[in-house]
């Protein structure tokens, strides 16, 4: 029983984020069935950040606003870019 409540108390934030997901794709087909389009993008919406919080929370990513100032992370991001985009081969067809 420990060990039940102790996985649920570790897995709180991951179950909370695959609920919100099944939550979001049950109303989202619900409002599809029911031609409401508007509700049902809204919903996807939220399920896709709902998987992206789930993915982020397992892997143990975090982004703290204290901790990384926006600037540097477009900067670095930018960084990468170049560095990926400098080293493609020229004749990488991009069809």
């Amino acid at each position: 029983m420990g060990t039940l409540t102790a996985g649920f108390v570790m897995m709180r934030w991951e179950l909370l984020s695959a609920l919100m997901m099944f939550f979001a794709s049950t109303l989202n087909v619900f409002c599809r069935k029911s031609s409401h389009n508007a509700l049902a993008f809204i919903f996807s919406g939220v399920g896709i950040s709902m998987a992206c919080w789930f993915v982020t929370g397992l892997l143990g990513i975090t982004l703290s606003v204290e901790m990384v100032s926006w600037r540097e992370a477009w900067a670095n991001l930018k960084d990468i870019a170049l560095y990926v985009l400098s080293h493609t081969p020229p004749d990488w067809q991009v069809n």
